[in-house]
């Protein structure tokens, strides 16, 4: 004898599914909302980009074409998966080779340099300032900076999207940008800032923010999908 379905236990059923199918949409707009730099330009330009990959022992290397012809190198550690250099390509005058700008990691060994190409070298005891960057931090480390740590003055100034770094015997300023940031549209907080100093070295650290943590690791996935070359290009030789 075949049971008979209770009105209300229909009622129910149907209106729990309803529920599960309304509860999914509310947490995948949530989620969505959470990952807003899927909408930036700049995210959108690193998916529409010619992309070529390769890996050179522990280095994994990808090279973007954008579409405005701007080119530019990636390296990542494929153990960690933390960006350890991000280089431009810039044109060189009257058509000549041009050579690569460093945004992220250590300058690039030079080689043999042109009359065009050789530029006014700062003497060894100036500050040099190096990009780093680590799985939760931007870095920069400024070398030949002997002044005790409390001599310096960092401040976060959304207005012009720099930080500021002042000397309180006004040896030394400079504008730092954070172009990870200006990407995103994420404003600088003073409050993510944290310094320290050694062996004539002032070392700033920038927290990153969530929306700077999880564009990265998702995009070192979409990465994965970037079929390796055999042969490596010239441009990415020199990198």
């Amino acid at each position: 004898m075949k049971r008979k379905v209770c009105l209300i236990e229909a009622f129910e059923s149907d209106f729990n599914s309803v529920k599960t199918s309304f509860e999914k949409q509310v947490i995948k707009k949530y989620k969505d909302s959470d990952k807003m730099y899927k909408n930036t330009i700049w995210y959108k330009s690193l998916l529409d980009a010619e992309k070529t990959s390769l890996k050179e022992d522990k280095i994994r290397k990808i090279h973007y074409k954008f579409e405005d012809d701007r080119e530019m190198v990636e390296e990542y550690n494929v153990d960690t998966h933390v960006l350890l250099r991000r280089s431009w390509k810039v044109k060189g005058k009257l058509g000549s080779e041009g050579k690569w700008d460093v945004e992220i990691g250590d300058p690039i060994p030079d080689g043999i340099q042109s009359i065009e190409s050789t530029e006014i070298v700062e003497s060894k005891d100036q500050p040099i300032v190096m990009r780093r960057n680590t799985r939760v931090n931007l870095e920069w480390r400024i070398r030949n900076l002997p002044y005790p740590i409390e001599t310096y003055c960092i401040k976060a100034n959304n207005e012009d999207k720099f930080i500021i770094l002042s000397t309180t015997n006004k040896k030394y300023y400079k504008k730092l940008q954070i172009p990870e940031l200006t990407r995103l549209g994420l404003s600088i907080e003073q409050a993510n800032i944290q310094s320290s100093h050694k062996y004539n070295t002032l070392i700033i650290m920038y927290k990153k923010p969530q929306q700077l943590l999880d564009m990265e690791k998702d995009w070192y996935q979409e990465l994965d999908k970037v079929k390796p070359v055999k042969d490596i290009p010239n441009e990415c030789k020199t990198q």
